[in-house]
């Protein structure tokens, strides 16, 4: 019978193969050309080679779970238990020189998040969150809201930006972030380094690790189209958006949720 926590064993398992991507990612950074893919996305042979690795890994870790990735199958699993994988998060930094980029994964259960992998390899950053029991950043306990600092910022894709350009006489209400990775967007909210985030056309890869990640240091998400938890099996994500706001609380989403309503019109 498939238990629904992962055992001490395979969280060692998991933490050695995401060192040894990490390594292989610093060593190409800087040092790797991209190439388009057919959504007009980058790619390089790095993205390529974490995801086989990455895949590879969780079969032998966690066998006759199945798998979703970015770089693979896009099908969710008909399996109770599986993964959702976005080897490298923030490919046109990776390319570009720019040192922000991270390796996103979650497993889900039942169709929610259960527990999620976030690493920052540049700032040697390791996020681990546990459904109901918390999250870890290099082996400390965060406690909700420990990071306490008055946030002015927003983080906003480089899609959600046209949101500007609808309501050019009002003023946001925050001073804009963009990092250029949708998982470091809502991580710096988790953390307080910012106070929201609006995403406009984020994948569930992009987001699986940093939704638990969120929810376990109890911040909020409001989906603006697409709720994650309504998905089924087979279902094909290759195409499905999942916009959304998240927040530092319930107030701060609805601060900045006419700014959110504003990426579903035409």
């Amino acid at each position: 019978m498939q238990t629904n926590k992962l055992t001490k064993k395979q969280l060692k398992e998991l933490d050695s193969l995401f060192d040894l991507v990490s390594e292989r990612q610093l060593k190409d950074f800087g040092n790797i050309s991209a190439s388009n893919k057919s959504d007009g996305s980058l790619i390089t042979s790095c993205d390529l080679w974490s995801d086989k690795t990455i895949v590879n890994g969780l079969s032998s870790i966690a066998p006759k779970e199945g798998v979703l990735s970015e770089e693979g199958d896009k099908l969710i699993p008909h399996s109770d238990a599986y993964w959702i994988v976005d080897p490298l998060d923030g490919t046109t930094n990776f390319a570009a020189g720019i040192p922000y980029w991270s390796i996103s994964i979650a497993r889900f259960v039942a169709g929610k998040p259960q527990s999620s992998f976030l690493i920052i390899p540049t700032l040697k950053k390791k996020f681990l969150s546990i459904q109901g029991e918390g999250v870890w950043l290099n082996n400390t306990k965060i406690e909700p809201n420990i990071n306490n600092q008055r946030s002015e910022c927003v983080s906003l894709c480089s899609r959600s930006i046209k949101i500007l350009q609808k309501k050019p006489n009002s003023i946001f209400p925050g001073k804009i972030r963009l990092l250029g990775v949708s998982s470091l967007n809502l991580t710096s909210v988790a953390m307080g380094q910012t106070f929201g985030a609006i995403e406009s056309t984020p994948k569930i890869w992009d987001i699986a690790a940093a939704w638990l990640l969120l929810e376990e240091l109890k911040c909020s998400i409001e989906w603006l189209e697409t709720n994650p938890l309504n998905l089924v099996p087979g279902q094909n994500l290759s195409n499905v958006n999942f916009p959304l706001v998240a927040g530092r609380s319930i107030e701060k989403i609805k601060i900045l949720r006419p700014w959110g309503n504003l990426l579903l019109e035409n």
